[in-house]
């Protein structure tokens, strides 16, 4: 599989991990679902203010939101392509919220991210299921403990 990511920082809020890791769990959550197709996603991650912008322009919802995902692609491509964007506040506040570590809680949203990019939701109770247990097996290959074992709120 050949992915090309590209990284943007726009939030100069401290411990944001690595480009290194967040490639990693992007690749990670890429490899899970598809095989050897190529794929073009940006990752960026925002400020409260611009996180807020983008959730009230394409959402509709007047506040920052921990990951929006944007997708380019046609649906049954067999190449992904599109945005993710991450709200660094929101991901800080969350994880200290839910007493899991901020790696861990990146790690979540990348595969999340790349779930919805790959046509995955959570919007009926059958789709939500399917899609926790995609994120929990990947992210248990990545070391990361289950993200709804004490809350069962799914990220935005």
């Amino acid at each position: 599989m050949s992915a090309a990511i590209s990284i943007q920082r726009a939030s100069r809020l401290a411990n944001i991990p690595s480009d290194r890791l967040l490639r990693k769990w992007v690749n990670a959550a890429l490899a899970g679902i598809r095989a050897a197709n190529a794929s073009e996603v940006t990752l960026r991650i925002v400020n409260a203010a611009e996180g807020r912008n983008l959730n009230s322009a394409f959402r509709g919802k007047d506040y920052p939101t921990n990951i929006l995902t944007f997708v380019y692609h046609e649906k049954k491509s067999p190449v992904l392509l599109g945005d993710l964007v991450i709200c660094a506040q929101v991901v800080a506040h969350e994880a200290k919220d839910q007493h899991k570590t901020l790696a861990d809680h990146y790690a979540h949203l990348c595969v999340h991210g790349i779930l919805h990019l790959g046509g995955f939701d959570h919007e009926s109770p059958r789709d939500a299921k399917r899609m926790e247990a995609l994120e929990v097996k990947m992210l248990a290959g990545l070391g990361v403990g289950n993200p709804y074992r004490d809350d069962d709120q799914y990220p935005d």
